[in-house]
């Protein structure tokens, strides 16, 4: 089991950093706060907290003091899920540890953290929402004030119709990700950028990819995954030109059509 060794009265900086395929983690050291300081290389906010919540790839760096008795503490890290029930998809319900020990300390019992539930969104949802970046601080760079284009995008799981029907397309359909219900399919002559270099995009893409989505919705209510037009997503290859140096205001709207999902997207200012 990993360990670390720390001195008593001592401040250390970890980067944590969540390197599972698709959950996001819950992450507790037992009677010890934490500072988060950076999130993803980009400085915040100095952040106290007991608990902190990773989503897949992302780093988080905070300071933690060695101010209680010596001992051994574990450090514990568990799924959240963001998908509410009764459609919680099958993961991985396992709690790893490492521990968090003092020099000097004799024992072999650890002292275990309670951890959130599984499907503890408040937690969740009061981490993130208290994080802002730390403005003025190193490699700081102020949001443009100008904005020369605006998108809304929808980010969403929609369906397609399958050829055949089998194990991996029930009722003859199968999950299709798409944005503005626009969902993505390669190229089969040349690449994009093969296109574009040599100005051959006819039969490779369009230059139409929708700043709005097609139709306005409750992007946030899971019982409209029934309704056909919104599911189905058409098949293509679409991109957005822009001018060179142009700044651009993206506004990335999850749906809870078929299933949520959490999309976290970093700024200099906040997120």
């Amino acid at each position: 089991m990993y360990k670390i060794r720390v001195e008593r009265g001592r401040t250390y900086m970890l980067r944590i950093i969540n390197a599972a395929l698709n959950n996001q983690l819950f992450f507790k050291i037992a009677n010890h706060t934490m500072t988060v300081v950076s999130i993803d290389a980009s400085y915040t906010d100095p952040y106290e907290t007991d608990v902190i919540v990773t989503a897949p790839g992302q780093t988080v760096d905070v300071l933690i003091k060695a101010d209680q008795p010596v001992g051994s503490y574990y450090m514990a890290a568990r799924p959240y899920i963001s998908v509410p029930l009764p459609t919680v998809i099958p993961f991985d319900n396992t709690t790893t540890r490492g521990i968090f020990a003092y020099e000097g300390s004799e024992s072999n019992n650890s002292v275990m953290p309670t951890l959130p539930d599984f499907l503890d969104t408040p937690t969740a949802h009061k981490f993130y929402t208290n994080l802002t970046g730390l403005a003025g601080g190193p490699q700081w760079v102020p949001v443009p004030l100008v904005v020369d284009e605006h998108m809304f995008v929808t980010v969403g799981l929609s369906t397609e119709p399958c050829e055949e029907i089998n194990a991996t397309c029930p009722n003859g359909q199968r999950f299709s990700a798409s944005m503005n219900n626009e969902s993505f399919v390669f190229p089969q002559n040349a690449s994009m950028l093969e296109a574009y270099c040599y100005g051959r995009v006819d039969g490779v893409y369009t230059t139409d990819f929708p700043d709005n989505p097609p139709i306005v919705f409750d992007y946030t209510n899971p019982s409209l995954s029934n309704v056909e037009p919104l599911i189905f997503a058409p098949k293509s290859t679409k991109v957005k030109k822009l001018k060179f140096n142009s700044t651009v205001e993206m506004v990335l709207q999850n749906t809870a059509l078929q299933a949520a999902r959490t999309i976290r997207f970093t700024s200099h200012e906040g997120l």
